[in-house]
């Protein structure tokens, strides 16, 4: 499964475990184990790095920390239904990442992770507003 870059999506996202191995005693992650074992309804923290244009033409990366719902367990990672809405843009775009559009990620990603109680996930619309290419 392709993963973003941002030559061809204008975002990717940053590993957990790198910020973590840099910063140890400041950047906390869960465990590989956890990480690696979630399962559909699970929610997961990731950072997402996005291209923004300025008012002056200017390409900036911002960084923000958003939550995805796991809808689907792969070999190796996940898909996941973004929760939350960018802050660097508005949702008046045409940008993909936008709440419900499907995020490819691995475990490597994840920086905290959260049981979603049954009822909530019960009240969510897990029907993807954007769809990520399988191949």
């Amino acid at each position: 499964m392709p993963e973003a870059s941002f030559e061809t999506h204008g975002w990717m996202l940053e590993s957990g475990e790198a910020r973590h191995a840099n910063a140890p005693e400041t950047f906390w992650i869960p465990d590989h184990a956890d990480r690696s074992t979630l399962h559909i309804g699970h929610g997961a923290k990731l950072i997402f790095a996005i291209q923004v244009e300025e008012e002056d033409g200017s390409i900036v990366i911002d960084t923000e920390r958003m939550w995805v719902v796991v809808t689907e367990v792969l070999d190796g990672g996940y898909i996941g239904l973004l929760d939350n809405e960018p802050t660097c843009f508005g949702p008046d775009g045409d940008q993909y990442l936008v709440r419900g559009a499907e995020v490819p990620f691995r475990p490597e990603h994840v920086v905290d992770i959260d049981v979603i109680p049954e009822d909530a996930l019960e009240r969510m619309s897990l029907q993807p507003s954007r769809i990520w290419p399988r191949s």
